[in-house]
């Protein structure tokens, strides 16, 4: 009997998986869809939204979840991923496409979504600092992210884009997963050589805390997860979030989350953990839920790109996902609206 400590692959076979899905399946009914417009996700916020270049276009985003009846879009990549003639200012790309948003809403009588700025610490492959996060604030800023694609513990496991540390190399060149010390050397890590949080990465926690802005982890390592816990714990603050937690860069026991949600950091489930591409189980994550309790999670599409529905699609899948195997309307609207917008301030 597997206890709640073990690590369990979160996928299931496919034998298995069919004795749990079809009664859900078949015995689930949700909204008729009709498009346009998406059915069954009014109210939500997602807070983990890509739109950027060769996958989701924000204004039609934003467009799309405003005919849906969705009320916001945490925008975590934007544009070209931000860049801007080499400088990282996502600002740039969000302020016209509120103001085109806005002017369509006028003309249609549609309520516009919501559109939060994101913005990811290291984004720009260069050394981070507090000054950089302020300016980001300045900004407009809602959320931040602790390095992500470009952390250590990410290149270690799936590898990165070769033009992160070679300008020469194609576009395209992806690397295959590094050992450890190449990794450390060629991407972020949160601590120092005693395992301590990095002073940079705790003065920039500290400032998000101070000014109110919502802070997901990352792609950080266990170590990494514990350390940036208990300074978010000791400074009472209660707008951190933890991404994906199935996902092969978190990947968390149910204790680990307990141990997490303990100390007032939210888990966001996301449509990327139920895409092929990682291939969780639903019913897996369904009972993660029910284990931690629907007051300490949010969901989200995190659908980065063409391979994946657009993110309005991926809302209304992963909450009709979890709807089948058992959360209620009233835990939809906990997970999907009431928690979102606590992590976002305006709860």
């Amino acid at each position: 009997m597997a206890s709640e400590t073990d690590h369990i692959d979160p996928a299931t076979p496919t034998a298995e998986r069919c004795i749990t899905s079809y009664p859900a399946r078949r015995k689930f009914r949700a909204p008729t869809q009709h498009p346009p417009a998406c059915a069954g996700v009014t109210g939500a916020i997602d807070i983990h939204c890509h739109v950027h270049d060769g996958g989701n276009d924000p204004l039609s985003t934003a467009k799309f979840a405003s005919e849906s009846g969705m009320a916001g879009l945490v925008m975590k990549t934007i544009g070209k991923m931000g860049m801007i003639n080499g400088t990282y200012d996502p600002a740039y790309y969000l302020r016209p496409v509120r103001d085109e948003l806005h002017r369509w809403a006028d003309d249609t009588g549609v309520k516009p979504v919501e559109c939060f700025m994101g913005a990811v610490v290291g984004q720009d492959n260069e050394e981070p600092s507090v000054a950089k996060v302020k300016k980001l604030i300045d900004d407009g800023l809602a959320a931040i992210w602790l390095p992500v694609a470009n952390n250590a513990h990410s290149l270690h496991k799936v590898g990165g884009k070769t033009t992160w540390w070679d300008k020469t190399a194609a576009p395209t060149d992806h690397s295959l997963p590094m050992q450890w010390p190449e990794a450390l050397e060629k991407g972020y890590f949160l601590l120092d050589e005693k395992g301590k949080l990095a002073p940079v990465f705790q003065d920039i926690i500290k400032l998000v805390a101070d000014e109110g802005i919502a802070l997901f982890f990352g792609h950080t390592t266990h170590d990494e997860m514990f350390i940036v816990a208990e300074l978010v714990e000791k400074l009472g603050y209660k707008r951190a979030v933890i991404d994906h937690p199935f996902s092969p860069f978190i990947d968390l026991t149910i204790a680990e989350m307990k141990h997490f949600t303990r100390a007032g950091i939210y888990l966001n489930f996301t449509y990327d953990e139920l895409s092929p591409f990682l291939g969780v189980d639903p019913k897996r994550m369904y009972d993660a839920i029910r284990a931690v309790g629907v007051e300490h999670v949010t969901l989200s599409s995190d659908a980065d790109g063409p391979l994946f529905p657009e993110p309005v699609e991926a809302m209304r899948l992963i909450r009709n996902y979890m709807a089948a195997f058992g959360l209620t309307q009233e835990e939809l609207d906990i997970t999907c609206s009431t928690n979102p917008l606590k992590v976002m301030g305006r709860a």
